[in-house]
């Protein structure tokens, strides 16, 4: 038996012994997943006032499950994975358990090392060796952040159909700084530019609240400015439940230009004006894609680990297991708030995550996705 595989038996064992549900990865990242989502937004909004002083983007540094590896050497590093890719049935195991164990500047490390030293690209090499959603989660791994969204998003909007879900969760959760990033890598990597392909691919409102995102305005102001929340919500008011047809330019610039602190108090002011708190305003108001990117924008500025918590919930609910989903949320949060998503997980669903990644898969994925996970605290 491996190394990997005795590590997961092991933590088998110390989650007692879920049952397996057979085939869970066999299903496409397009289908469906069940979800309870306007249940779990006014679950939110019942919390706001706890909330209202908090800002999950502050302080993430010390939140993430990966960090840099003190024995670190990318020269030591680039010939392991070169023998393991080389060995007999290429040793995944030991590749995985390296990759996921180095932060990401390490990673990047490697990969000039390998370059440099074997004379190919390392996510070539992988790329080769590998296969299925293994060989997906180390080239996630081997990109930088902004690679990997940028990535992720030219995925979602190539070929047959749009992948409305993907675009909608990286836009809405991403900062500024990040949004700016994602634009540039995305430029570098596809010769196109993003915000182009968007207008290609969407269509009305939900084409305008995407792109506002992506300009990566958003205040980022932490202090709160309790007579601008008041007039804000006065103005949604009347742009929405006082008016015939719906204002939505008037949603899309308060919800992608405010803060998330601004927002909350904006929420909560919202009640004053109305029968009916935000959630009910959006879910009555809007529709399509375009309220789900309403709706998650006001996730993320109530709290971005709820908001992921919930994400791989859904990736696993139901019949089939949406495993990209899982990959790509485990993989950007793993160095900013995992911990976070993994701590509000066992809170709201009542049980571990890494309780359901075991019930879920198998193997060295189940392992590297664990590993990510970090312990249950």
């Amino acid at each position: 038996m491996s190394r990997v595989d005795t590590r997961a038996g092991h933590l088998r064992s110390q989650n007692s012994q879920p049952q397996r549900r057979q085939n869970r990865f066999l299903r496409n990242a397009t289908d469906p997943a069940p979800t309870s989502t306007m249940s779990f937004f006014r679950g939110l909004i019942k919390d706001i006032k706890a909330n209202l002083g908090r800002d999950d983007d502050d302080d993430t540094s010390s939140h993430g499950t990966v960090s840099s590896f003190v024995l670190f050497s990318a020269n030591s590093d680039a010939a392991i994975l070169d023998r393991a890719i080389k060995a007999k049935g290429v040793e995944e195991g030991y590749i995985m358990d390296l990759l996921v164990k180095r932060n990401n500047e390490q990673r990047q490390q490697i990969k000039a090392v390998y370059q440099q030293t074997f004379g190919n690209a390392l996510d070539k090499d992988l790329e080769s060796a590998l296969t299925d959603h293994l060989k997906d989660l180390a080239l996630a791994l081997l990109r930088t952040p902004a690679q990997y969204d940028a990535q992720q998003l030219r995925q979602a909007i190539e070929g047959f159909g749009t992948h409305e879900d993907i675009l909608i969760e990286i836009l809405a959760s991403r900062s500024n700084e990040q949004i700016r990033e994602i634009k540039k890598a995305y430029k570098e990597e596809f010769d196109r530019d993003l915000e182009d392909d968007i207008k290609s691919d969407t269509r009305g409102n939900f084409e305008d609240c995407l792109l506002s995102l992506c300009k990566g305005a958003r205040s980022e102001d932490t202090e709160v400015d309790k007579a601008m929340a008041d007039i804000d919500a006065r103005i949604l008011h009347e742009a929405g439940e006082k008016k015939t047809g719906t204002d939505d330019s008037v949603f899309i610039d308060i919800f992608t230009t405010r803060s998330d602190a601004q927002l909350r108090k904006m929420f909560e002011r919202y009640a004053k004006h109305s029968d009916v708190d935000i959630s009910e305003a959006l879910d009555s108001e809007m529709s399509g894609h375009f309220q789900e990117c309403m709706i998650a924008i006001v996730k993320c500025a109530m709290s971005k680990p709820a908001f992921f918590a919930e994400k791989l919930f859904q990736a696993m609910e139901g019949r089939g297991t949406r495993t990209e989903t899982l990959v790509r949320v485990l993989v950007s949060r793993s160095e900013l708030d995992l911990k976070k998503v993994v701590a509000e997980y066992k809170k709201v669903y009542g049980k571990p995550l890494q309780q359901d990644i075991l019930a879920e898969s198998g193997g060295a994925l189940e392992t590297v996705l664990l590993t990510l996970c970090g312990s249950d605290d």
